[in-house]
């Protein structure tokens, strides 16, 4: 269920209506947030209970999964991503979910306003995320990948150290320096300047910036003291 076109439900609440769980794409999230909705809520069958026998509900929990990490890291109430199992017969589960939903966004507040987020740096996060969504979907199917299609298996793994140290390894180091790069689009600025609009400290900033100019990203100029795109 969840989906990009428009649903009558509170008007915070973006509901992506496909076929299937599976075929939720990261890129839909992220242009209902981009637009402006407070949350995205994601319907599927339940676990091991395919329409489609190919149990693609589990790769729309694995997105989920990395996805509200990627909010988190961000800076966004990673609760503004919702994916909950409901079959066809279940009105009024689905309906419990989506009234206990909309409270918590109200709950929370709008989006970037509720988390102290000004609309130009908000944009500036979401045009990171978007630039690496690609990459992204390589290490969910390569090195985030779960073999044991079981709901245990998937609670354990997403759960578990290993993930959160494959994601701060994988994504988070990438997706702090689209961060820096999708910034410095705009103009040359100071190290300084650059964590205090990102949010970082300034030693990971000028860790990051050091790595940037190292893949030829970014660059030093001396003479102004601040970092441009390479």
């Amino acid at each position: 269920m969840c989906g990009v076109s428009r649903f009558q439900y509170p008007p915070h609440i973006r509901l992506i209506r496909v076929m299937c769980s599976a075929r939720v794409d990261m890129f839909h999230v992220l242009r209902a947030l981009s637009n402006r909705q407070d949350g995205v809520f994601i319907g599927g069958c339940h676990l091991c209970d395919c329409h489609y026998v190919t149990n693609g509900n589990f790769n729309a929990f694995s997105m989920v999964q990395v996805f509200r990490k990627i909010l988190k890291q961000i800076g966004i109430y990673p609760e503004r991503l919702r994916i909950e199992w409901v079959s066809a017969g279940e009105g009024i589960r689905f309906a419990n979910f989506m009234n206990e939903y909309s409270a918590e966004l109200t709950k929370l507040g709008p989006i970037g306003k509720a988390e102290g987020i000004v609309d130009q740096t908000l944009a500036l996060k979401f045009e990171a995320v978007k630039k690496i969504i690609p990459y992204i979907k390589l290490v969910l199917t390569q090195r985030l990948h779960v073999s044991d299609r079981t709901e245990e298996a998937y609670h354990k793994f997403f759960t578990s150290g290993e993930f959160d140290r494959l994601f701060e390894e994988l994504i988070a180091d990438k997706l702090e320096i689209s961060l820096i790069t999708s910034l410095l689009e705009k103009k040359p600025l100071s190290s300084v300047e650059i964590s205090e609009i990102l949010g970082l400290n300034p030693s990971e900033a000028s860790r990051h910036l050091k790595v940037s100019a190292k893949q030829r990203l970014a660059r030093y100029d001396v003479n102004s003291k601040c970092y441009a795109l390479a």
